[in-house]
C-alpha cells in the first residue's frame, strides 16, 4: 500500500542452537528438484512459485483466500473480526479500504517481465486503486499458468521440523492445513516452505492508559472500509502514516470533527495544506490518557469529547502457525534472526522468507527473493557459512543502532543500494534509473500536494523515458498505453 523497502534475534540463540549450524554444502552437479510448499498467494507468493517452478521444483500454494491477490484482495465485510486485531490468526486478511489508490505510480509497480500496463476498459490511470492492482496481479497469474498450483480456501495451521535436530541440509518441514469448507485437514511433509504471508495484516497498537477501560468505539485501520459509520462522529485519528492521512481526509468530509494525533507535530506541507482547508480538521500530540467518559487527553493538557479512536499505527508481523524452536522470533517487529531479510541462518535454505522488507520497489524485489531461494534449493547456489551469515546479521543490527534507527524499524531499507546488491547474488537486473527516480518524484510530489499528487505531476519527461524503455516494450504490447 505505501511504496514498496533486517532482523531480530535473541543473539544468545546461537550458543543454544549451534549445534545446528549447517554443513557447507558442495553445488550439486545436476539441479536438485525439491517439494516446495509456499504459504500465500499474494505478490511475493506468486513470484516465489513461478520463480520455483521454472527452477524445476515441485510447487504447491496454500491460500487462505478464495482468490489471488493476498492484501489486494479486497474484503467488504469485516465483521466478526476483533476491531483491534487481537487474534492470533485473524479471519480478515486484507487491510485495504474501499477508496484505496496506489501510492505509487503504475510504472515502478511491475515484475522486471511483465510490465503494469494500462488496459482499454479498466482502470486506466497512473495511480490506480487496489482493484485495479488486483487485476494485474490476476493477469500474472494466467499468463504464467500458476493457479494450478494453488490450492484455494485451505489456511495453514502449523509448519514445524520433520525431526528436530537434524542437519539443516536435511532439514524436512510438516505442514498442516485446513480447507475451510470441509474442515477437512492435511498433514504433508515437503523438502522446503516458503512464507509468503505479507505484513499488513496483524495490527500493531501504541499501549495508551486507558486503552482497556475506554467504553466508546476503538478500532484499528486494518478493518476500516469506508467513511459512513464514521457521519456526525468526534473521530481521533492515531498516527499520520500516509494511509492515516488518506483516511483522515475522507472522515473529514462525513464526521462532525476529525483529531489527528501524531508523535510529532513537524507534518509535511501536504497535509498542512489539507487541515488549513478544513475548521474541523486538528492535529494534536500523542495521546496521555483516555478517560472511561469518553474524554480524550493530549500530552499537551488539551482535551475532547470523542466517540471514536481509528488507530492508524501500522502492522506488525506475525507468523502464528510457525514452530521453528525459539529459531526465527519476532520481537518488536524484527523478524530474527535472518540473514538479507530472507534466511534463518540454522534453517536456511529450507525455511525462508519473502517479503519481510519494507520501504523498497515491493515486487521487483520480491522476485530476486524469489530466484535466489529457488536456486538455493536447486543448488545452484549456496549461501555462506553459519559463522558468515550471524556475523553480517550482527553488524547489520549494530549499523542501524548505531544509526539511531529504532527495532521496530528493522525491516525499512529505503535504499536503492541494498536492492541492487541483493539482486546481484543471483545476476538480477539492476533497478533503472528511471524506475528510481520516478519513485522520488511520487514521494516528494505526495509530501507538497498530499490531495492532488496521484492526479497532477510534473515528471511526465521520465514517464515517457520509463515507456520507451525495454521494461515496457518486451511483450510487444506497448501499444495499450494511451
Amino acid at each position: 500500500m505505501k511504496p514498496p523497502l533486517l532482523l531480530h534475534s535473541h543473539l544468545s540463540f546461537c550458543h543454544t542452537a549451534k549445534h545446528l549450524a549447517p554443513i557447507p554444502t558442495m553445488v550439486s552437479e545436476t539441479s536438485q528438484s525439491k517439494n516446495v510448499c509456499v504459504i500465500g498467494a499474494g505478490p511475493s507468493g506468486l513470484v516465489a512459485a513461478r520463480e520455483l517452478r521454472k527452477e524445476g521444483h515441485k510447487v504447491v500454494v496454500v491460500e487462505q483466500n478464495h482468490d489471488v491477490g493476498g492484501q489486494w484482495l479486497y474484503e467488504p465485510s469485516v465483521q466478526g473480526e476483533d476491531p483491534l486485531g487481537r487474534n492470533a490468526f485473524l479471519k480478515v486478511h486484507s487491510s485495504v479500504y474501499e477508496s484505496l489508490r496506489l501510492t505509487s505510480p503504475r510504472e515502478i509497480m511491475g515484475f522486471t517481465d511483465f510490465p503494469f500496463l494500462v488496459k482499454k476498459g479498466r482502470d486506466m490511470r497512473r495511480f490506480p486503486s487496489h482493484k485495479e492492482l488486483l487485476m494485474y496481479l490476476k493477469d500474472f497469474c494466467e499468463f504464467f499458468g500458476l493457479r494450478e498450483m494453488i490450492r484455494f480456501n485451505t489456511r495453514v495451521e502449523y509448519v514445524g521440523m520433520l525431526d528436530y535436530g537434524v542437519c539443516s541440509n536435511d532439514l524436512k518441514w510438516v505442514v498442516r492445513s485446513k480447507e475451510k469448507k470441509s474442515e477437512k485437514v492435511v498433514e504433508e511433509v515437503f523438502d522446503a516452505v516458503v512464507v509468503a504471508t505479507g505484513h499488513y495484516s496483524q495490527p500493531r497498537l501504541p499501549s495508551i492508559k486507558g486503552m482497556d477501560t475506554w467504553k466508546r468505539k476503538q478500532m484499528h485501520s486494518h478493518i476500516y472500509r469506508t467513511p459512513e459509520p464514521f457521519r456526525n462522529e468526534v473521530v481521533v485519528v492515531v498516527g499520520n502514516s500516509l494511509s492515516g492521512q488518506d483516511i483522515s481526509i475522507e472522515l473529514v468530509e462525513v464526521a462532525k470533527e476529525v483529531h489527528m494525533s501524531s508523535r510529532s507535530l513537524n507534518i509535511s506541507e501536504g497535509l498542512s495544506k489539507v487541515i488549513s482547508k478544513h475548521t474541523t480538521f486538528h492535529l494534536h500530540p500523542q495521546i496521555d490518557t483516555l478517560h472511561e467518559d469518553g474524554r480524550v487527553t493530549f500530552m499537551d493538557g488539551s482535551c475532547i469529547l470523542a466517540d471514536s479512536i481509528l488507530y492508524c499505527t501500522g502492522y506488525s508481523y506475525a507468523f502464528p502457525f510457525l514452530d521453528t524452536k525459539g529459531m526465527v522470533v519476532v520481537d518488536d517487529d524484527r523478524v530474527g534472526p535472518l540473514y538479507e531479510h530472507t534466511f534463518p541462518p540454522s534453517l536456511a535454505p529450507s525455511l525462508s522468507f519473502i517479503g519481510i522488507p519494507r520501504k523498497i520497489l515491493g515486487f521487483p524485489f520480491f522476485e530476486s527473493q524469489a530466484i535466489w531461494i529457488a536456486q538455493l534449493l536447486s543448488g545452484k547456489k549456496v549461501l555462506p557459512s553459519w559463522e558468515e551469515m550471524m556475523k553480517s546479521i550482527k553488524e547489520f543490527y549494530q549499523s542501524r543502532e548505531a544509526a539511531g534507527i529504532p527495532k521496530h524499524c528493522t525491516h525499512e531499507i529505503a535504499n536503492f543500494e541494498y536492492c541492487d546488491e541483493y539482486g546481484d547474488n543471483v545476476g538480477f537486473p539492476r533497478i533503472e534509473e528511471w524506475r528510481k527516480q520516478l519513485c522520488i518524484s511520487a514521494i516528494i510530489n505526495a509530501h507538497v500536494n498530499l490531495e492532488t499528487y496521484r492526479d497532477s505531476w510534473d515528471d511526465d519527461e521520465l514517464l515517457q523515458e520509463a515507456l520507451q524503455s525495454p521494461h515496457f516494450t518486451q511483450l510487444g504490447l506497448e501499444d495499450s498505453h494511451m
